[in-house]
């Protein structure tokens, strides 16, 4: 499971550029594309973000559809697999959407002091 691989990246990620700040929210865009299972994602996510600044934070995934576009006839279609044809029957489609795999957002908590 490569999920597990690519979450302990995204958490280190995020914890390394937020520091000491608590994350309360994390967006992440996963194309239709990407070879990532969202629900995969999400299990892992709980699992890696354990002990870290991402301990209870809110995941969000953001799935981003394929799109392509035929370089025949200039049609713009939806795409299930790399393997799609376009409507004209050409199969010389330019990806335009769907390998996403971003972070996309990142919300911390403000902490206050109390004095």
């Amino acid at each position: 499971m490569h999920e597990l691989a690519i979450t302990e990246s995204m958490v280190a990620t995020v914890a390394e550029h937020v520091g000491e700040a608590r994350v309360a929210r994390l967006r992440v865009q996963v194309g239709s594309l990407a070879g990532v299972v969202p629900h995969a994602l999400r299990f892992c996510f709980e699992i890696c973000a354990r002990g870290t600044v991402l301990e209870g934070a809110a995941l969000e995934i953001d799935e981003i559809p394929a799109r392509g576009s035929c370089r025949q006839c200039g049609a713009e279609i939806a795409m299930a697999s790399f393997l799609d044809f376009c409507r004209c029957g050409s199969a010389e489609l330019e990806l335009l959407a769907g390998q996403e795999l971003r972070i996309k957002h990142v919300e911390v908590q403000v902490q206050t002091e109390v004095q």
